[in-house]
């Protein structure tokens, strides 16, 4: 009880960032996804975002990679949140069935890859409440150490949701955005003020930063017990983007998908991405994506998890130079942030904005995003990407409540649907 006393009050006091973040760069290729289906070494897994069911008996998995190429021992804890993802005041013993501070134990080395690593596995154990939770990693050896964080959310379907998702309602954007028109029902289900009470998240391609938070129903249907949520502010419409691009480098010994060229060098390979070019204007052009997600593979032997090698991908986009802003790669390999690692230079001589980052061997989706220098910044993608409604896109819809007389919210109703999917 002192240990966990301990570890609760510093990871207090280091003022924990309930986001996905890796704060030691040499834990690369962080994982954490479902083990749905029968074949659980499917690379294709990890596309699945990481919420579950609490009834049925589905694990979260964990893995990760330390490219210190030396043994840590590494421990997990859990962290509850409320709807907004800030800590709820819950005490361990409210949402585990167990103590909460595990160590990762299992581990194997790389083999026959030129950059080393150690390779993580470590199962999530089972929580008792729905839910927003943050796994927390930490060295064990220094507790106030976090090596990374990542989300993940469990629910209960206490109510239900119908939702469809259509071109937006107004005509300046119907070309352009997204309308998630939903209604819910909560018959048999207690609840004071239902316009009030129930909070609705949706969010686009399992991103943390593309979500629609607050929204309020325009309807209560109070014999029917149910809310309506067609809004006339388009509150309820987002960008649609535009397909993700993608190359392939499940292999080193000939040019896959979109690879322009590989340099196997002695000490590490070195992929060039094919040149891009901006495509936000003109039509939009169909094509199939993992929604900005990645797969880890290795095409040789079939097993990414210790066989796949640490690629140095450059990345090129032919665009004039842009004042007053940062051009980022962008995706789920860097948890969407922008910062050090995925920010390009740009190459006055190739007339181009370049990118090396050092990515493990599989299919990756991928975008470019700019950022302004501004205070605050702000970001677009739609710049160079382009939006469009006829985009394939996948949307999740969470409702949270907070029963009568409970300290946190619950995760009561969740939904996954898609929108322009291709048969």
């Amino acid at each position: 009880m002192m240990l966990a006393w301990m570890l609760a009050t510093s990871l207090s006091a280091q003022q924990l960032q309930t986001i996905d973040q890796a704060y030691d760069p040499k834990l690369q290729t962080i994982l954490l996804y479902p083990l749905v289906g029968t074949s659980l070494t499917d690379p294709s897994l990890t596309l699945n975002p990481p919420v579950i069911s609490l009834d049925e008996q589905i694990p979260l998995q964990l893995e990760f990679d330390d490219l210190t190429a030396n043994y840590r021992s590494f421990r997990a804890r859990l962290v509850h949140c409320n709807a907004d993802w800030q800590r709820s005041v819950l005490n361990d013993i409210e949402f585990t069935y167990e103590y909460n501070d595990n160590p990762i134990t299992d581990y194997q080395v790389s083999l026959n890859t030129k950059i080393p690593y150690y390779h993580y596995r470590f199962t999530v154990p089972r929580v008792k409440l729905p839910g927003n939770y943050v796994l927390v990693v930490y060295d064990e050896r220094n507790r106030n150490n976090i090596a990374f964080t990542r989300r993940f959310c469990t629910y209960q379907n206490k109510i239900t949701v119908a939702a469809g998702i259509r071109f937006s309602s107004d005509p300046s954007r119907q070309f352009s955005d997204q309308q998630i028109d939903l209604s819910i029902s909560y018959k048999g289900y207690q609840v004071i003020s239902p316009q009030d009470d129930f909070k609705v998240v949706i969010r686009q391609n399992y991103r943390d930063d593309r979500v629609l938070r607050g929204l309020k129903p325009t309807s209560v249907q109070a014999f029917d017990q149910v809310l309506q949520y067609r809004l006339i502010d388009l509150s309820n419409n987002m960008p649609g983007g535009n397909e993700f691009r993608f190359f392939d480098t499940r292999t080193v010994l000939s040019r896959a998908n979109y690879i322009d060229r590989i340099d196997r060098n002695a000490d590490h390979n070195v992929a060039y991405v094919q040149v891009d070019k901006p495509r936000s204007q003109g039509a939009y052009i169909q094509s199939d994506d993992f929604n900005g997600m990645f797969v880890i593979d290795q095409r040789e032997t079939g097993n990414g998890q210790t066989n796949a090698d640490y690629i140095e991908t450059v990345f090129t986009l032919k665009i004039p130079e842009l004042p007053g802003v940062d051009v980022y790669v962008n995706g789920a390999f860097n948890f969407w942030h922008l910062n050090d690692r995925n920010r390009m230079t740009y190459d006055a001589i190739l007339e181009a904005y370049r990118a090396s980052i050092f990515l493990k061997q599989g299919v990756y989706n991928y975008d470019y995003a700019i950022q302004t220098t501004t205070d605050p910044p702000k970001v677009d993608e739609s710049y160079i990407e382009g939006n469009y409604s006829s985009t394939e896109n996948d949307y999740e819809v969470f409702v949270y409540h907070r029963p009568p007389a409970a300290r946190a919210d619950q995760l009561i109703a969740y939904q996954r649907l898609g929108v322009n999917k291709r048969k």
